[in-house]
């Protein structure tokens, strides 16, 4: 798909109904002049997830998220930027227009979109011949059920059965109308070399893999006839749509348990996402058999730091995923393990425990490095070559957690159980990160739309100041509203309160220290100095960082403004009343701040100058920025 044009954009922004989409999914009561419903992040009785039309904005007090409609999609469905806009404007009967793109891409767009055509008539043909053909009930539904898993299950992973007759599907397919090199291209048929085609999966019962988003991508298959020499389990092919690396099985069904639970089970087969999946775990996944990438990790990510992996009880299979887990390690992902016994699966035990498995994974569930230290100190079993690569093994993982206050947790705990010096653990940390210090890339967001906001982020501005909150709010909610402000010696100041918080702020040349604050009040004021336009919340809340997105509800929609005081016998004054006096405040209020700030960086320079001259000059200079503070505090009432 190409990208989106920026008018096709607006018009998608402007016929959206922040209480209409979110409505699809949260079963919304109207109160007042907002909807009120329970919150889909979290599991609460009262409900707190609040949305506001006249802003266009949602706000989950119970998780703290908000935004736009277009956030709550990212949020809730876990669709990117793009994904959002082409949901919302199927929803609207908008025409998705594009921008002109190669001839190359175009090519690729149409070749991807007939790939996945084909899979999913296949995936729709597969469960036609498990439910409704007589030899596919007796042999692939009864073995579903032989296996445990009920219809109901059956039907939630789109499970099917593939006829054992050798080219029944592409002869099917090509009937439909699908062209015999698609069908190749999908691997779910073989060219031969004789010209003719068989499929590659019949005689199997089908598992369709699915994109984050629903789309069937992929298949795998599992042979049931065990007198034939050929692999048990078959996957498709690499494709266009369909790399293994980037995909894991039951994500698409999981993604909203594993964001409402915060926390993502990681197993290793298909039988064993389902099997726990009937029986209550929901936020489950696999990496079907193959070693964790870290495409698959960037995956779960965008759900959840915290992962849970459940392995077979075979202890040479969990060793050779101590590397891939040490990608989550890498990946600031919090990694804990449930290790079975020998012969145990996920599958078995999730039949065996039903319900409560939950319950049992809980109370087994241990840290990762914890479990991978007794893991290794066992195998050493006092022999101290092994024990000295032990001792390597578990710096290494150690090394590829970034959190510095962690690292130290863990390098404690490792020398105390090893009986080893701390510094000695950390003489090697430091050894291997300097001979390993290849940082990953981040995953690159797809731009589209308003743009992403790149933050310079400033250590020392951890929470914005109330000044540069109240001015914020006031532009975003009150900035095209009329004040009166009386100055000093001058006439009084009559026109928006846009207009004089930026000519105050421009003209002493300050700035907002909060990151977002400040590239928000650049957006605002550009646009309004160059095109006389005032922003207003929504404008940022449709953002596609869902970082600035919460911070505009956060902004904009407070607890206070939501309850019905009137109800209640309880009258507020009327803001308007005071909005002028409250602009002056709040802009005096942010120069005090600031001024406090120049004052305290030229008594540093002052104490550290010798120079007579040079001393002279400068406590003028500090001594006039006390003049103005002085003056300041005047103003805003106060007694020096």
């Amino acid at each position: 798909m190409g990208r989106i044009t920026s008018a096709c954009i607006e018009k998608i922004h402007e016929a959206t109904r922040v209480e209409e989409v979110v409505g699809e999914f949260v079963q919304l009561k109207k109160s007042g002049s907002t909807f009120r419903g329970l919150s889909p992040f979290s599991n609460e009785k009262t409900p707190s997830f609040y949305v506001v039309p006249s802003k266009q904005i949602f706000k989950d007090f119970s998780s703290g998220k908000g935004g736009s409609a277009i956030t709550f999609l990212m949020e809730h469905e876990q669709m990117s930027y793009p994904e959002a806009l082409r949901w919302i404007a199927k929803k609207y009967n908008i025409e998705i227009e594009e921008e002109a793109s190669s001839e190359e891409y175009e090519e690729n767009k149409n070749i991807r979109e007939s790939l996945l055509a084909v899979n999913s008539f296949a995936s729709q043909k597969f469960s036609e011949w498990l439910w409704e053909d007589d030899h596919g009930r007796a042999v692939g539904l009864s073995y579903f059920r032989e296996r445990g898993f009920s219809d109901e299950i059956i039907r939630k992973f789109g499970l099917g059965y593939h006829h054992e007759v050798h080219s029944r599907f592409h002869k099917e397919a090509s009937k439909a109308g699908y062209k015999p090199e698609v069908i190749e291209q999908t691997g779910l048929s073989i060219l031969k070399k004789d010209g003719s085609y068989m499929d590659r999966f019949f005689g199997r019962v089908m598992f369709p893999i699915h994109s984050l988003s629903g789309r069937e991508i992929g298949f795998g298959g599992r042979l049931l006839k065990s007198n034939v020499k050929a692999a048990k389990y078959l996957n498709s092919p690499e494709s266009l749509v369909y790399q293994k690396s980037r995909v894991l099985y039951g994500l698409f069904q999981a993604k909203k348990s594993i964001v409402r639970n915060d926390k993502c089970f990681l197993v290793e087969g298909y039988t064993d996402v389902i099997s726990l999946s009937q029986h209550g775990i929901e936020n489950v996944v696999s990496s079907s058999g193959t070693a964790l990438t870290l495409e698959q990790i960037r995956l779960i990510k965008r759900l959840t730091k915290n992962v849970t992996l459940i392995f077979d009880g075979d202890a040479a299979g969990l060793k050779a995923s101590f590397r891939g887990i040490d990608l989550l390690l890498e990946e600031e992902m919090s990694v804990r393990i449930v290790p079975l016994k020998e012969g145990q699966d996920p599958d078995s035990l999730a039949k065996e425990y039903k319900e409560s498995a939950i319950d049992y994974f809980n109370e087994k569930e241990q840290d990762f490095i914890q479990f991978k230290l007794d893991s290794l100190i066992e195998d050493a079993d006092n022999d101290p070559i092994k024990q000295a690569k032990l001792v390597r093994d578990i710096v290494e993982s150690i090394a590829k957690i970034p959190d510095a206050i962690l690292v130290e947790v863990y390098i404690k705990d490792s020398a105390k159980r090893l009986n080893i010096e701390e510094k000695s653990l950390f003489l090697e940390l430091n050894k291997i990160r300097n001979s390993n210090n290849r940082k990953l890339e981040k995953a690159p967001k797809e731009p589209n739309g308003i743009d992403l906001i790149k933050v310079q982020e400033d250590e020392n501005v951890t929470k914005a100041p109330a000044p540069e909150v109240a001015l914020i709010k006031i532009l975003l909610l009150n900035g095209s509203d009329e004040v009166n402000i009386e100055i000093p010696d001058n006439e009084n100041y009559v026109g928006s309160a846009a207009q004089f918080i930026i000519d105050e702020l421009d003209y002493d040349q300050l700035e907002f220290s909060y990151p977002y604050y400040k590239i928000i009040f650049e957006i605002y004021k550009n646009a309004y100095l160059k095109k006389g336009e005032l922003l207003d919340a929504s404008y940022f809340a449709r953002s596609q960082d869902s970082t600035l997105s919460q911070i505009i509800a956060e902004l904009v929609v407070d607890n206070y403004e939501l309850a019905n005081w009137e109800r209640k016998n309880i009258y507020i004054p009327d803001s308007q009343h005071k909005l002028s006096d409250h602009v002056c405040e709040s802009v005096f209020r942010f120069k005090e701040i600031k001024l406090k700030e120049m004052i305290a960086r030229k008594q540093l320079i002052l104490d550290q100058t010798q120079d007579e001259k040079d001393r002279a000059e400068k406590l003028k200079e500090f001594n006039e920025l006390i003049s103005i503070k002085n003056s300041l505090h005047k103003k805003l009432n106060r007694v020096v």
